[in-house]
């Protein structure tokens, strides 16, 4: 069977939420060539007034559609799957990632990058990492489901923020001053890395620069996911720019 013409080397068949309007630029700009991404939207109703007690809700429903984006992109013939929303990678900690996974396996049978578990590979390439930092656009309550699968990953969450955005679409509206104050308030001497979840949340270039300026790993999640997918596949690329994992891992 012949190659695809510009996928040569890869397909990823990428999922991410209708609401999303980063991932696919994201990954796009860490794409080698011969890498292409194709991108499945998971049907989201946006919401304007999330809550705690509604952020659950709306996570349900678009893992509940997870699995009709699957289907949708694998008529492509993908070469692997990348979860490009990491909320529902989190829920119920190490169990809830696994279990999630084996659910998309069973329907694509080949396989799938997860932001959960990316994030652990990332914080264990850079090595000596143990105490971290938390920051997310989501609310307190699946902050707690983040900080409980790092804990059954063997990390500890010193410290998090939820910035608490009030809509799907307005995570994307997060500013860069906004993501860096947050940072001055999450670093110290008592944490060796911080982590940036949330997809729609653009982190990419900026968690680079704070590397520099931090002087330890600041991992974005969507740096996180598609370094994993790129070396899941053999893929060794050094991408420059989007942080020392891309750049030496």
């Amino acid at each position: 069977m012949g190659r695809d013409i510009l996928g040569w080397r890869t397909l990823f068949g990428v999922m991410g939420p209708s609401t999303n309007t980063v991932v696919q630029p994201d990954f796009d700009v860490m794409r080698p060539a011969g890498v292409t991404n194709h991108y499945s939207r998971i049907y989201t109703p946006d919401a304007d007034a999330i809550s705690n007690d509604s952020f659950r809700a709306g996570i349900a429903v678009i893992g509940g559609n997870v699995l009709d984006a699957v289907r949708s992109v694998m008529t492509c013939h993908p070469d692997h799957l990348v979860m490009g929303m990491s909320a529902v990678t989190f829920f119920d900690g190490a169990k809830g990632a696994d279990r999630f996974i084996a659910q998309v396996q069973e329907v694509s049978g080949i396989g799938v990058t997860v932001g959960s578990h990316a994030c652990t590979a990332a914080l264990n390439a850079y090595g000596a990492v143990k105490r971290l930092a938390v920051l997310s656009p989501y609310w307190p309550v699946m902050n707690s489901e983040v900080a409980r699968y790092f804990g059954d990953m063997g990390f500890t969450v010193v410290r998090d923020i939820a910035l608490q955005c009030r809509s799907w679409t307005g995570i994307a509206q997060v500013t860069p001053q906004q993501c860096v104050a947050a940072l001055k308030q999450l670093d110290g001497d008592d944490v060796d890395a911080i982590v940036q979840v949330g997809t729609n949340l653009s982190m990419v270039k900026l968690a680079a620069m704070a590397e520099l300026w931090l002087g330890k790993p600041v991992i974005a999640i969507n740096a996180a996911t598609y370094w994993h997918a790129l070396r899941a596949n053999g893929i060794m690329d050094k991408v420059a720019g989007c942080g020392r994992l891309l750049e030496e891992f």
